[in-house]
């Protein structure tokens, strides 16, 4: 058996041991090696923390770390309460089920969403009898025209649900006006828009509840996970009860393993239709999911949220050098950051004045190990799974974010030389 020092000790030097995918661009060879989008900005910092936690923890799935990540996530950006779960994709599919029965939504209940983008924004509504109201996106941002939305807006309207353009928000301070008007509600898919800014003040606050992804494309990444962020206890307590399989008690790490539980009367009257006595980690308050991420999770999480700033600079830093040989180019418009905004951008995005010529420069690209990734899904209506919701022909711009958009990476991994064999590639187009 291994003495608490001998673990210590392996858990050190294997923390300095690098996989391939973190150190992809240490000895890059251009035109040979694949110059990816994005990925993890990780160094042994995470892998220490991971192993620390998977070896020495208290408990495998979320507990201590991930506490102490949601608090550290919470102070960051600002917000009251954050709770994460095991992808952005479910932070969507939570935080709708959740504002659904904490704000009383009856099913038929609209939101208003543009149809271009990454279509877990969508579903979550779907799956929740909710309906979709879509409106058309504007070509200088490819975000929804927000002229748009008032016209559209009826008695069944809840909310209207942004996702910003890979990091770039639309008006912010219309959309909030236009809310406050109506009396609906503003909320966040910030999956792709971590740190980005609108006249100086985050873009979370503007929204009364947000998503957030940790996917390894993102600006933080746990690998997996996503954090749903709200400054409304009651709706954070919603979600954390749907997204642990609909159960009422909110134990966390070591709060597990207490006889009386966080609440001091774990074992007590709870239902009200039964006259014993029953565990509270079995009472069931809602019809839920498990959707509960890692504990390592967290604690790479922790690691994280002490680079992001350095990410956050680095992405806007490689987004504009980008821009600057894209814009020696005929026939290709960068997307610049909307009036009033500063994005933390995702990824640089690109007009082609034609088809055609999309075409021609993202196979120029990938034939020179340069990653490229369609603008998600164009729009989404003109998929199998999502046609039935209305007709894409109605939409004209957004079926050219399939045919006329695409986007480039502004990673935090890349160097220097990539970003010089990069312009290099689009220079010889």
């Amino acid at each position: 058996m291994p003495t608490q020092q001998q673990i210590d000790d392996a858990i050190a030097t294997l923390s300095q041991v690098r996989p391939p995918y973190l150190k992809s661009y240490e000895n890059f060879v251009p035109g040979k090696d694949s110059v990816q989008y994005s990925g993890q900005w990780w160094d042994g910092d995470e892998i220490n923390r991971a192993l620390q936690t998977f070896i020495k923890g208290t408990w495998i799935t979320a507990g201590d770390q991930v506490a102490k990540f949601q608090d550290a996530f919470a102070k960051k950006y600002n917000v009251k309460y954050a709770h994460m779960v095991n992808s952005g994709s479910s932070a969507n599919l939570v935080m709708i089920s959740a504002l659904k029965k904490h704000l009383g939504w009856k099913d038929g209940d609209e939101v208003i969403v543009s149809p271009v983008g990454f279509p877990t924004t969508i579903a979550p509504l779907v799956q929740n009898n909710l309906k979709p109201v879509f409106i058309d996106i504007e070509l200088d941002t490819l975000n929804f025209d927000v002229t748009l939305i008032e016209q559209k807006i009826t008695p069944r309207t809840k909310a209207i649900f942004v996702s910003p353009v890979l990091g770039n928000p639309p008006d912010m301070d219309f959309l909030k006006a236009l809310c406050d008007r109506y009396g609906i509600h503003l909320i966040g898919d910030n999956c792709d828009s971590l740190g980005t800014t609108f006249y100086d003040e985050p873009i979370t606050n503007y929204y009364y509840s947000w998503s957030c992804s940790f996917y390894p494309a993102h600006h933080i990444s746990t690998g997996e996970g996503g954090m749903v962020c709200s400054n409304d206890e009651e709706l954070i307590k919603t979600a954390r009860s749907i997204s642990w399989w609909g159960r009422d008690c909110y134990c966390v790490g070591a709060a597990n393993t207490l006889s009386c539980g966080t609440c001091g009367k774990r074992f007590d009257y709870w239902l009200d239709n039964y006259d014993g006595v029953i565990d509270h980690k079995y009472l069931f308050t809602n019809i839920g999911y498990n959707l509960k991420p890692l504990d390592l999770q967290g604690a790479i999480g922790l690691a994280q949220i002490e680079k992001v700033d350095r990410i956050d600079v680095l992405r806007r830093q490689y987004k504009d050098t980008l821009d600057t040989f894209l814009e020696k180019k005929d026939g290709l418009r960068t997307i610049k950051a909307s009036p009033g905004s500063s994005p933390s951008w995702f990824g640089t995005p690109v007009y082609c004045e034609s088809p055609d010529l999309k075409q021609f420069f993202v196979s120029h690209l990938e034939a020179n190990h340069i990653q490229t990734r369609n603008y998600f899904s164009g729009n989404v209506l003109m998929h199998p799974g999502y046609r039935h919701l209305d007709d894409f022909n109605n939409y004209p711009n957004s079926n050219l974010a399939l045919s006329n958009v695409f986007f480039l990476g502004c990673s935090p991994l890349w160097t220097d030389k990539v970003v010089e064999y990069i312009g290099k590639v689009i220079e010889e187009f």
